[in-house]
C-alpha cells in the first residue's frame, strides 16, 4: 500500500537552456524546483537528458563536440546529484532529477535519472534500452531494473524509450509501484506521441499511475539535445471514478513550465479489483505471460 492516500505530482515541461557557467545553471535548478514545490507538489520529476544542458557553461568547443560534451557532464554528475539534494532538503519535496550521462568504471556512459528525497537518500535508475541515436553514441544500457520504497509510495523509474516495452513496466508493477516516472527527450513530435502511448498503455496494463516529463525547445549549440518536443501529463487506466479518459493532467505542447495532478491511489487499488476492467490481474491470462516481479531490485530510500 502507498503511503500516501493521494499525491500531488509536478512535471516539468523544461526548456534545455545555454548556461554560461555552472552557477548560471545553479540558478536556474534552484528557480525551477522553488516554482515546483510552490505547486505544493511532494513530488517534482525532470525530463531525460535535461542535465546536458550544463555542457554549454565548458565553451564551444566542448559542447559542441558529442563524446566530449558526455566526459564534461558525467565529470560533473556527483556535484549535481548534491545540489539536487540540498534543494530536495530545503523545499521538503522528492525530486527525480534529470538524468545524464554518467561514466561506469568500464569507460562506458550510461544514461542514469536520480530519485531524491528531502532526507538526501537518493536512489538511481540506469536506462536499458537503447535508442538508435544513444547506441551512435556510444551510450551503453545500464541497470538492474529497480522500484524505489519511499515515503511517497513504490515508485518504479522507465527512461523515455524503456516506457515502450511493456514487460519493464509489468516487472515494476508486479513488484509493487503504484507509479512509474517516464523522464523523456524526443526530438519530433512523433517521438512524443510514442512516449505519450506507452505512458498511457502502461498505465492500462497495470492499473497504475504514470508520470511523463519531456525536455522541450532548441539548443543548436548541442549534438545530443539540439531539438525537443514535447508535452508533460500524468496519466491512469481510463475507468469510472477516476477518470473518463486516462488523462489527469496534460500539458501543452512545448509550453515551458509545470504540469500538476493529483493520484489518488486509494482509487487506483479498487480499480484492480472493482474496476470495470481487470487488465492487472488479467494480464497472466496471455500466453507466454510469467511472474516478473523477481526480474526487479527493491531499494528502500524511507
Amino acid at each position: 500500500m502507498p503511503k500516501r492516500d493521494l499525491l500531488k505530482v509536478a512535471v516539468a515541461q523544461y526548456p534545455i537552456g545555454d548556461p554560461a557557467t555552472v552557477a548560471e545553471w545553479r540558478e536556474k535548478a534552484a528557480h525551477w524546483v522553488e516554482s515546483g514545490a510552490a505547486t505544493g507538489a511532494e513530488l517534482l520529476v525532470f525530463p531525460e537528458y535535461g542535465a546536458i544542458e550544463v555542457a554549454a557553461s565548458f565553451g564551444g568547443e566542448i559542447a559542441s563536440d558529442l563524446q566530449q560534451t558526455l566526459a564534461a557532464v558525467s565529470g560533473l554528475a556527483d556535484e549535481m546529484d548534491a545540489y539536487y539534494a540540498d534543494l530536495a532538503r530545503r523545499h521538503g519535496v522528492h525530486i527525480l532529477t534529470p538524468s545524464g550521462p554518467v561514466r561506469r568504471a568500464d569507460g562506458a556512459f550510461v544514461n542514469a535519472a536520480r530519485l531524491v528525497t528531502p532526507s538526501g537518500r537518493m536512489g538511481v535508475q540506469e536506462k536499458l534500452i537503447m535508442t538508435p541515436f544513444e547506441h551512435a553514441w556510444g551510450v551503453a544500457a545500464g541497470g538492474p531494473l529497480r522500484i524505489f520504497d519511499t515515503a511517497l509510495g513504490r515508485i518504479g523509474i522507465a527512461i523515455c524509450y524503456d516506457s515502450e516495452f511493456p514487460l519493464l513496466v509489468r516487472a515494476q508493477a508486479e513488484a509493487g509501484a503504484d507509479l512509474i516516472l517516464i523522464p523523456s527527450c524526443t526530438e519530433f513530435e512523433s517521438g512524443w506521441h510514442r512516449v505519450r502511448v506507452a505512458a498511457c498503455a502502461r498505465a492500462l496494463e497495470n492499473q497504475i499511475a504514470t508520470a511523463v516529463s519531456p525536455t522541450i525547445g532548441d539548443a543548436p549549440w548541442s549534438p545530443a539535445v539540439d531539438r525537443n518536443v514535447g508535452a508533460g501529463g500524468i496519466y491512469v487506466p481510463p475507468d469510472l471514478g477516476l477518470s473518463m479518459t486516462g488523462v489527469l493532467a496534460e500539458g501543452t505542447l512545448g509550453e515551458p513550465g509545470w504540469v500538476t495532478g493529483e493520484i489518488d491511489f486509494v482509487a487506483l487499488e479498487a480499480l484492480r479489483t472493482r474496476g470495470e476492467m481487470r487488465n492487472a490481474a488479467d494480464w497472466a491470462q496471455q500466453p507466454g505471460a510469467k511472474p516478473l516481479a523477481g526480474e526487479v531490485e527493491v531499494v528502500s530510500l524511507e
